[in-house]
């Protein structure tokens, strides 16, 4: 049984920032969108970012799914998988329940793969915090 997944083809992308392409600010979008340019600023979506192999981000990420081929500083939220490929590059903090670094890969920063919530984690603390004082 094969566990892993194919990435994404260019048939389910729904945008596209082609190599040679820059763009600054924030970006918000729905679907699957590839960047293969340079990006700076903040990127948001429930969906899926593909950062293709010649793309450059500088850039904080929160997104469903995150594919990463190129090279992303900053630091990247993920709510369902974080893919970092053999030509991936990642220097910066992650934190997704999913987490597949590739041989070839790199990555520098911290990770956090907790299920939980940081509220949820807040109040086990406080609720014992409470307990230790009786």
């Amino acid at each position: 049984m094969n566990l892993r997944r194919k990435t994404k083809t260019t048939d389910q992308v729904a945008g596209f920032l082609d190599q040679g392409t820059s763009l600054t600010g924030e970006l918000e979008f729905t679907g699957t969108l590839r960047i293969d340019g340079n990006f700076h600023g903040s990127i948001s979506t429930n969906d899926c970012l593909i950062i293709g192999e010649h793309a450059t981000v500088h850039a904080d990420v929160k997104a469903g799914e995150v594919e990463v081929h190129g090279q992303v500083f900053g630091s990247i939220v993920c709510t369902q998988r974080l893919e970092i490929s053999p030509t991936g590059r990642v220097r910066g903090d992650v934190e997704t329940p999913v987490l597949v670094i590739e041989p070839g890969a790199t990555m520098d920063g911290k990770a956090r793969m907790a299920a939980e919530k940081p509220e949820e984690k807040q109040e086990v603390i406080e609720e014992s915090t409470d307990a230790e004082r009786f």
